[in-house]
């Protein structure tokens, strides 16, 4: 396996630039990686499938759906490009590179942790700033018009958001100067945790039953800003620690005693 890996790595490195990879690679990799994971679950939706794993019995309108996929490659094409394009130097001043031999599989592994835990620090942090009354209402309310969320609605937000908390996944990689492959990956890993944690379902199979992301997250999206808490992004000891999930904690003692109620009253 690690032969096939590095024979295609090679071959990228060979017909293509560093900054084709990082910048061009890095984006057509991200917007594959994020609509094949994020698509599904609009059909799945619209088709009524699996509805006992939907955590929320309200749908979004398909106008809504399709509203959402327009501002999302606006964004993308508007924000996001430009950025990678635009910190490309900043990465490789920090000492990013693409060049083989690839790093081993203990360096990878340390980074991936790393950049997990930090993000969740920063992104906490950098989320619970932008539930303060003015940014909630200038910013952060364009990412809240899906009370229901789908996975596409993850990166559904305002394009100063989109900066403000895109920081928390990029601080990481910007400190370690990681190899290019474990960008890429952390890249593919962050993007999956997000579309799922705003997916809508709780599968039996989902990894939120280990990590309570996905149904920790909708909580959030239900309620107003004044109430909301749950402000992590992929684990939930800083709302622990703070006491920002105290509304969510109680919702799930009442559903353990078969009680439902309206989280809004939390």
């Amino acid at each position: 396996m690690a032969s096939i890996i590095e024979s295609g790595w090679r071959y990228l490195i060979t017909h293509f630039s560093d900054f084709q990879l990082a910048c061009l690679g890095s984006f057509f990799l991200h917007e594959s990686i994020f609509f094949l994971a994020g698509l599904p679950f609009i059909y799945l939706e619209r088709a009524g499938w699996l509805s006992k794993y939907k955590i929320q019995t309200k749908n979004n309108s398909p106008a809504a759906q399709e509203k959402c996929i327009t501002r999302l490659l606006l964004y993308h094409f508007g924000v996001n490009l430009p950025v990678m394009i635009f910190s490309y130097p900043v990465f490789k001043y920090m000492g990013m590179q693409s060049s083989l031999p690839l790093p081993s599989w203990k360096v990878v592994l340390s980074q991936i942790i790393f950049y997990f835990i930090l993000e969740d620090f920063v992104f906490y942090w950098g989320h619970r700033i932008l539930h303060t009354k003015w940014l909630y209402k200038h910013v952060h309310s364009v990412h809240h018009e899906y009370a229901t969320p789908f996975g596409l609605t993850s990166e559904y937000a305002h394009p100063a958001e989109i900066l403000f908390l895109g920081f928390a996944t990029i601080v990481g990689p910007a400190i370690t100067g990681p190899h290019l492959m474990t960008l890429w990956l952390w890249m593919v890993l962050r993007v999956l945790e997000t579309v799922e944690a705003h997916c809508g379902y709780h599968f039996p199979w989902s990894l939120s039953n280990f990590i309570p992301f996905a149904d920790f997250h909708d909580y959030h999206h239900r309620l107003l800003y004044t109430k909301s808490g749950n402000y992590s992004s992929t684990f939930v000891y800083m709302d622990w620690i703070f006491g920002t999930d105290k509304g969510y904690r109680k919702l799930k003692a009442l559903k353990s005693f078969g009680i439902e109620d309206d989280p809004k009253q939390m």
